[in-house]
């Protein structure tokens, strides 16, 4: 490794993370917890900070990466788990919603009242996600093109955007709103969901080891050592944006109320810089959602073609493409939507999935630890993710509401420490089996 690679790999990393919800959120959470803004975003942090990082950190521990992880489980486990999960955070969700996002902050500030809006999304929707397919072609060359070329632009843009900020908005926080009178650093660490990056490092996992190995490393040792140290300076970069953009989402909170991030990010960027705000903003979100979008995209292409040898990458990436492009038309409005029960349901699985990982050494029958520890918490994860779609479960729903931590949408947390305990008092009591015990006498 050269002096600069890790570096650079960090700052790769921390493009495919930074994209649409993580400019998107954090400056509402600003403006709604307002006093208790240092609350809520220690627990978003938490969430969308610490979380990925673990995440990496327990893939790169573990020989065959995220899926050898869920297959503690059982394999079967694994391979609809993360086949969801790639779904998700690739085509299904993450992709359409930062190419969606990077329309509507890019291109309509700018366009005329009288622009076609379907039509002007189907056109940029083509050109994005051809020039996307073209980048994911040459993916040996992602940190030249992501770490080297596009993050430090991304980087100068956010600086300015929040030195601004800085020096020019006064005035002093709101009271709490929205969900955060009460428990603001529990609805800090659900918000910490919408990033979707803890499911997205389980997919970048393989994306930054194929970067360290093409730097001629292959000890499993040092393999782990550089991706923490990239995951590190990635994680840094994210927190102090996250703290930087929500300060000032909290500042601009005195200003008015806004229905979204992106409207209070428009207002803020024009109240700061004018006529020429909308511009740095529009780049800030096109680089953002672009280099994400590359990742993802990446990502999936090497995660299906393993798993379906007859498809090749190229053939992955093309359907990857063509799906981001396809469903981008539907609008954000109706994706931001569908992600959120499913948010609700797989950020708890992926939690719980990465906190027995770290203690695996202790359990005597991990895998039914891990079963039990899943089954329980998926099933209250579920229950949430259904609510959160509007459906009405009505006794089940009430259940879940009697549990400890159900107000701050942590009903899945004594769940997972009773199956955690159940499948541990389970694994105590397994004798080893025979075979077991001859080769023990055999060696």
């Amino acid at each position: 490794m050269k002096k600069f690679d890790t570096l650079f790999i960090g700052f790769m990393l921390f493009s495919m993370f930074f994209g649409a919800g993580n400019l998107i959120f954090p400056p509402m959470l600003g403006a709604l917890s307002g006093t208790s803004y240092w609350l809520a975003m220690a627990g978003f942090i938490l969430t969308a900070v610490g979380l990925p990082l673990a995440v990496l950190v327990a893939v790169s521990l573990v020989k065959g990466g995220a899926e050898a992880l869920a297959s503690r489980v059982h394999p079967t486990f694994s391979t609809i788990f993360m086949a969801v999960v790639y779904l998700s955070i690739g085509p299904f969700l993450a992709i359409p919603r930062n190419a969606s996002v990077a329309f509507e902050m890019g291109v309509l500030p700018f366009a005329a009242e009288s622009l076609n809006k379907s039509l002007a999304l189907f056109v940029y929707s083509a050109v994005f996600f051809l020039i996307v397919y073209l980048t994911t072609m040459n993916h040996e060359k992602l940190e030249k093109y992501m770490g080297r070329w596009i993050t430090p632009v991304l980087l100068i843009s956010i600086v300015a955007l929040c030195t601004a900020g800085f020096v020019k908005l006064g005035g002093d926080f709101n009271a709490p709103a929205g969900g955060y009178e009460k428990a603001a650093f529990f609805k800090g660490f659900i918000e910490g969901y919408n990033t979707m990056d803890a499911l997205a490092s389980l997919a970048f996992g393989i994306v930054i080891l194929t970067a360290v190995k093409q730097r001629g490393i292959s000890n499993e040792k040092q393999l782990t050592r550089y991706t923490v140290k990239a995951a590190v300076i990635a994680g840094s970069l994210l927190a102090l944006i996250y703290v930087s953009i929500g300060y000032i989402g909290g500042k601009m909170g005195a200003e008015g109320s806004f229905e979204s991030g992106t409207e209070l990010l428009t207002a803020t960027s024009a109240f700061l810089f004018g006529t020429s705000g909308p511009v740095l903003l529009g780049l800030i979100f096109t680089l953002a959602c672009f280099t994400t979008v590359v990742g993802l995209t990446v990502a999936c292409g090497h995660y299906f073609s393993n798993l379906f040898p007859k498809l090749s990458y190229k053939a992955v990436v093309s359907m990857v493409a063509l799906s981001g492009f396809v469903l981008s038309n539907a609008g954000l409005a109706q994706i931001l939507k569908v992600s959120v029960p499913f948010l609700v349901t797989a950020y708890p699985l992926t939690i719980v999935l990465i906190t027995l990982s770290f203690f695996h050494r202790y359990f005597k029958n991990p895998r039914r630890v891990y079963g039990t520890a899943m089954l329980f918490t998926g099933v209250f994860a579920a229950i949430s993710g259904l609510s959160t779609f509007g459906l009405n479960l009505g006794p089940i729903l009430t259940l879940r509401n009697a549990l400890p931590f159900a107000s701050a949408g942590m009903d899945w947390v004594v769940p997972a420490v009773v199956g955690t305990l159940i499948g541990m008092a389970m694994g105590s009591k397994t004798p080893k089996p025979a075979s077991q015990n001859t080769e023990l006498k055999v060696s």
